[in-house]
């Protein structure tokens, strides 16, 4: 489809650019410094095995570099982490469950 859907405000379809260019991303080195999680929280957040995880901390040939979607992963949880308790509750469950299920549609089997 060529034509932009007529009920995305021009602003929203500004914020698709945007989105579609951003290079958002975070290390897992970082996150895990940042948080304290373990690497089996990690591999949930990026829908990975604990045994890759492992992998993106290890050295020489047993080294595994992130793809960038676990890289977004990371970031967009960080940002969750950081700004879930300014949403107001009211807000924040339903939000929470509605982007769960755009994000992860029920019977969808990588969520």
């Amino acid at each position: 489809m060529n034509k932009p859907d007529a009920s995305l405000t021009q602003a929203k379809q500004e914020l698709i650019k945007q989105y579609s260019s951003c290079q958002l991303g975070m290390t897992p080195k970082e996150f895990y410094s940042k948080w304290p999680v373990t690497h089996s929280m990690m591999a949930m957040i990026c829908s990975r095995s604990v045994a890759t995880v492992g992998r993106w901390f290890s050295r020489g040939r047993n080294y595994l570099r992130p793809q960038p979607s676990d890289l977004r992963h990371l970031a967009v949880m960080d940002f969750l982490l950081e700004h879930f308790e300014e949403i107001p509750v009211r807000v924040a469950w339903p939000l929470a469950l509605e982007l769960r299920n755009m994000l992860c549609p029920p019977n969808h089997d990588q969520c």
